[in-house]
């Protein structure tokens, strides 16, 4: 049986005067699946989610978000989906209480202050329901966010680098919401440019120039890439890095802390450019599996 999608849009395309910002993206999610949207700033995230949300009209593509049409459809997309832009965008000179309340008022939802007290416990807010928004933090601030766009209750959050400019701890935090709202069947598309929070998807989608060029999970996109990574590690390996660079067949030198994580796809090439470092002293180096962040540098730098 072939699950729901929440999201069904073949050949979604935007241009901006010469500019083609989209170019022709297939974007499939089931219900209540949480996908990753990645890709470097000005990749085309935003102006994609932007149509999906009804936003935006596409120049060209057809398909559906929560069943409705994204042509025809667009205010009643706008009152079944949670979107959450890349700028805190509320009104500082209120409180957090009277920010949603007021949100609550615009999509003209029935018990107001009691859906707000709802949303309030449900994020913790309940203990600074009367702060200023102007004065929170980027985590709570976020929390306000997200507040707001769930109070229509919808069925799919759109969330643009929700997370850009918060601390560690409020980001792990966001990301427990985020799971416990998929596992009460509601389906997420978040853009992040954290490789961590792209780990935490069920699938993964990579955007660059306005075209796909990655997809899947994290367990098929990397082997996909054809990337093969070695580390080099010791005091001195990055005294290294310069040189391996210059080697034929390093396509990328990245320092990870104390080590290097030396990546390409030839093989032969690797091992010959790595033999010179082999007798250094202090100096190990082991092949291991390429991390996310190695295969979507190793893919932007493909494209440029």
């Amino acid at each position: 049986m072939a699950l729901a999608l929440a999201i069904d849009v073949t050949g979604l395309t935007k241009r901006f005067g010469a500019k083609l910002a989209v170019d022709h993206v297939d974007i499939h999610v089931p219900q209540g699946d949480v996908w990753g949207f990645l890709g470097p700033n000005g990749s085309g995230k935003t102006t994609t989610i932007r149509m999906l949300c009804g936003l935006l009209r596409p120049d060209d593509g057809r398909g559906t978000c929560l069943g409705f049409d994204i042509r025809k459809d667009a205010e009643r997309i706008k009152r079944n989906v949670g979107y959450m832009t890349q700028r805190f965008s509320f009104w500082e000179d209120l409180s957090i209480r009277e920010n949603l309340e007021f949100v609550a008022r615009v999509y003209e939802l029935d018990n107001v202050r009691g859906r707000v007290g709802a949303m309030l416990d449900r994020l913790g807010l309940r203990n600074r329901q009367y702060q200023l928004a102007g004065e929170l933090s980027g985590g709570w601030k976020q929390r306000l966010a997200l507040g707001a766009c769930m109070l229509h209750e919808p069925k799919l959050l759109l969330l643009d680098e929700p997370t850009a400019g918060v601390d560690p701890q409020a980001r792990r935090d966001f990301w427990e919401q985020i799971h416990g709202l998929s596992e009460q069947g509601l389906t997420v598309l978040v853009s992040t440019h954290y490789m961590d929070e792209a780990e935490r998807c069920d699938r993964i989608v990579y955007i660059l120039n306005g075209k796909i060029i990655a997809r899947g999970t994290v367990g098929e996109v990397i082997p996909q890439s054809g990337l093969i990574t070695f580390v080099v590690r010791g005091d001195r390996a990055r005294h290294f890095a310069d040189a391996l660079r210059r080697e034929p067949g390093v396509e990328h030198v990245a320092f990870f802390g104390a080590v290097l994580h030396v990546s390409g796809r030839d093989r032969a090439a690797l091992e010959r450019a790595l033999a010179k470092l082999r007798g250094e002293r202090d100096i190990e180096i082991e092949e291991v599996q390429p991390s996310l962040e190695d295969v979507f540098i190793h893919l932007q730098e493909e494209a440029a």
